[in-house]
């Protein structure tokens, strides 16, 4: 399995991953068309200091995660939105390393990009994700406490931040949920 930047041959093998853990897994009446952020992913989130990586295993979309780039905020620091994190359910768990690998992915770009903090909104419904970005240094945060670029999504109940200047941390994998599976 391996880590690469989204491109447009990906684009129905995001869907496929996203969309079944939203609808079957948790029940969330969310289609394509309330997100049209999965039709233009480069045009959305390839932008600026954002990004959209995929987890491949033989070629097939099996993760994701993606970061959007949201401005300034706290006396002009960069903060980008982590959205998008999903996992496919054969892919989950320590012995994959799926969800820390993207998550690394992610935080060592937004650091290269000069970021300083790092929001992300989930739905309670996604407790495995709760622990997992709790486990890799997320603390929660009231949403009155969001940037005000900071995109909040209709399911969005609890919120959570993190530094990104602080450079990845490798070895995450072994701290990685054994289920993951969080819309961000």
């Amino acid at each position: 399995m391996h880590i690469v930047p989204f491109s447009p041959p990906h684009a129905a093998g995001v869907v496929d991953v996203i969309l079944p853990i939203q609808q079957a897994e948790f029940g969330i009446p969310v289609t394509l068309a309330d997100q049209p952020d999965l039709l233009d992913i480069a045009g959305f989130y390839q932008q600026g200091g954002g990004g959209f990586w995929v987890a491949l295993d033989e070629g097939t979309v099996v993760g994701t995660i993606a970061l959007l780039d949201i401005g300034l905020h706290d006396g002009g620091h960069g903060d980008g939105a982590l959205r998008k994190m999903f996992v496919a359910a054969n892919h989950r768990g320590k012995e994959y390393g799926t969800a820390a690998r993207l998550l690394d992915t992610l935080l060592a770009h937004a650091h290269t990009m000069g970021m300083r903090r790092i929001w992300l909104g989930t739905t309670d419904k996604f407790l495995a994700a709760h622990r997992f970005y709790e486990k890799h240094g997320f603390e929660q945060v009231a949403r009155q406490d969001l940037p005000a670029a900071f995109p909040v999504m209709a399911v969005d109940t609890r919120f959570y931040a993190r530094g990104a200047a602080i450079p990845a941390t490798s070895g995450t994998a072994s701290a990685a949920s054994s289920a993951m599976a969080a819309d961000t």
